[in-house]
């Protein structure tokens, strides 16, 4: 995927939170990173803070399931997405990620409603 110029896009915290926080990084970045580094590759990752999904129709808010209550913030919610500067994957490790999307959602991206996730991207 990533050999042929495709974006990959992953959830480094591994699952939904349960709190609304973030939650501690998982390794899934890092084999993903080794397996490219193997290919030839070196990609950048770019790390994205989620915001504002906290309480809608993906949240475990209620009973600790998600899509407990479809509608509860009604139809259309606002949600947030703050991109930081992409990473070199030499400076990349589940702990420098997690600092990095905290730092985004500390500068505005987690205002809305509360944190729900991060994305990674490699590109």
């Amino acid at each position: 995927m990533l050999r042929a110029g495709d974006l990959l896009a992953i959830f480094p915290e591994g699952g939904i939170t349960r709190d609304g926080q973030l939650q501690p990084f998982k390794g899934g970045v890092m084999k993903i990173l080794e397996q490219a580094r193997a290919d030839g590759l070196e990609v950048p990752v770019v790390p994205m803070a989620l915001a504002g999904l906290w309480g809608s129709f993906f949240s475990r808010i209620e009973r600790g399931a998600a899509m407990a209550r479809p509608l509860r913030r009604g139809m259309f919610s606002r949600v947030g997405l703050s991109v930081g500067p992409g990473l070199p994957a030499a400076q990349v490790s589940p702990e420098a990620l997690q600092a990095q999307v905290g730092a985004l959602l500390a500068q505005g991206g987690g205002q809305s409603g509360g944190c729900h996730g991060a994305i990674a991207f490699l590109c």
